[in-house]
């Protein structure tokens, strides 16, 4: 896999897993800098290839009074603004045709979100800014149909897709990560695996999805061990007070820890190789 292909990725000779990782949502500006320079700190420090994550709307909701946004120049500005203070790509996910070659001013790479990843009219907008695409698999699909997904994208003109697993539909309140799926979905093109989405607790009554927390360093272990070529992480110094997504984000103070760990899993992997 070439990270080359994006605009100012450090590390990518070290070996390491990469990483995308961000707070749900663009709150304001002085969070999005606050959240951006702490995470670049830790993976200049461990050489982890870094892609910062912001959502610049939220279109999947709940409920009609869920938060959705800052406005969406605004937020993409700010996504800017983060990529041209710390020297970072930044990805963020769109949801409707129209925003593909808006997003595409301001991020390097756009992300198809799960619910959205069978809309070919969305997949091939995407794919025609030439931007890198990551496409999540949804949690109604099976691995082996992301390949018809990715091939969308080529069939668009674009070789650069991606695909990341967010877990599985378990019932109707929980998900799960089948690592079987993980090294089937590398056949068709590199594959993250999105820790903390896959620890969503859906459909709750109060119509605010739940989370386990708790359990992201032992989903992110397994990937590593499993093989991924990335991960994918929302994080927020202040999670229960975030605006979207707060009970499944990882508190940042723990960040440096997670990583920490993380990147020995990967060097003795690598040593196995």
């Amino acid at each position: 896999m070439n990270l080359n292909l994006i605009p100012n990725i450090k590390h990518v000779n070290s070996n390491n897993f990469f990483l995308l990782a961000g707070p749900c949502a663009i709150e304001g500006e002085e969070m999005a800098l606050r959240i951006a320079e702490h995470i670049l700190k830790i993976t200049d420090k461990l050489e982890i290839p870094l892609i910062f994550k912001g959502s610049f709307k939220k279109a999947n909701r709940s409920r009609i009074d869920s938060f959705t946004g800052i406005g969406d120049e605004k937020a993409l500005k700010i996504l800017q603004k983060v990529s041209k203070t710390f020297n970072v790509p930044t990805v963020t996910d769109i949801h409707e045709v129209s925003d593909a070659a808006k997003a595409a001013e301001y991020v390097d790479v756009l992300q198809i979100p799960a619910f959205l990843v069978r809309q070919t009219d969305l997949v091939v907008a995407a794919a025609k800014t030439n931007k890198v695409i990551n496409l999540k698999k949804g949690q109604f699909m099976s691995p082996s149909a992301m390949k018809h997904a990715v091939q969308k994208v080529k069939d668009s003109g674009n070789e650069k897709a991606w695909i990341t697993d967010r877990g599985t539909m378990f019932g109707y309140q929980d998900m799960i990560v089948d690592f079987r799926g993980i090294p089937e979905m590398q056949q068709y093109a590199p594959t993250i695996l999105d820790v903390t989405h896959s620890l969503q607790q859906p459909n709750q009554s109060t119509g605010v999805t739940g989370g386990r927390p708790d359990m992201i360093e032992t989903i992110a272990r397994a990937g590593i061990a499993v093989g991924v070529d990335g991960l994918f992480l929302e994080t927020h110094f202040d999670p229960k007070n975030a605006k979207s997504d707060g009970a499944n984000m990882l508190d940042l103070k723990y960040l440096e820890s997670l990583l920490t760990n993380l990147t020995a899993i990967k060097k003795t992997i690598n040593g196995f190789k």
